[in-house]
C-alpha cells in the first residue's frame, strides 16, 4: 500500500522548483529555442511542479537544446530521472522530477497543444530577454 509523505519544507521546495525551471528555460534559450513558456502545475498534477515548453526549428536544434539542458543541469547536480521521445518524432522531454522540459518541433507543439491543455496552470515568469 502506498504511503502519503508530507513534504517538510514547502518554502525550500518552492524555491528549488522555481530555480530549476528558470535554469532549464535559460539553458534552452542559450540554444535559441523559441516560444519558451513555464507553467506552475502544482495542485494540477502529481507529475511535476513545473512544465517548461519550448519550440525548435529542426531535429539538430532539438538535440542541441536537449544536450545543453542535460549538461547544464548536470553541472548543477541534477540528472534527469527519465527521457522520452526521439528527435525525429518532433517531441522530446526531460524529466527532472520537479520540472519537466518539453522540447517540440513547431508542428508537434501545435498538434499536442499542451499549452492549451495546461491552460489552468499559473504561468511562470521566466525572465527571458
Amino acid at each position: 500500500m502506498a504511503t502519503l509523505v508530507r513534504k517538510a519544507d514547502t518554502q525550500q521546495e518552492d524555491e528549488t522548483f522555481l530555480a530549476d525551471a528558470l535554469r532549464v528555460a535559460d539553458l534552452a534559450a542559450e540554444k535559441k529555442a523559441a516560444d519558451i513558456r513555464g507553467y506552475d502545475v502544482r495542485g494540477l498534477t502529481f507529475l511535476a511542479d513545473a512544465f517548461v515548453m519550448c519550440t525548435t526549428a529542426s531535429p539538430p536544434q532539438m538535440k542541441a537544446v536537449m544536450n545543453a539542458v542535460h549538461d547544464g543541469m548536470k553541472q548543477a547536480g541534477k540528472a534527469p530521472l527519465h527521457r522520452e521521445g526521439e528527435f525525429t518524432s518532433g517531441w522530446v522531454l526531460l524529466d527532472y522530477g520537479n520540472v519537466i522540459l518539453h522540447i517540440f518541433r513547431e508542428e508537434a507543439r501545435a498538434f499536442y497543444d499542451l499549452d492549451g491543455l495546461w491552460g489552468d496552470a499559473k504561468p511562470i515568469d521566466l525572465d527571458l530577454d
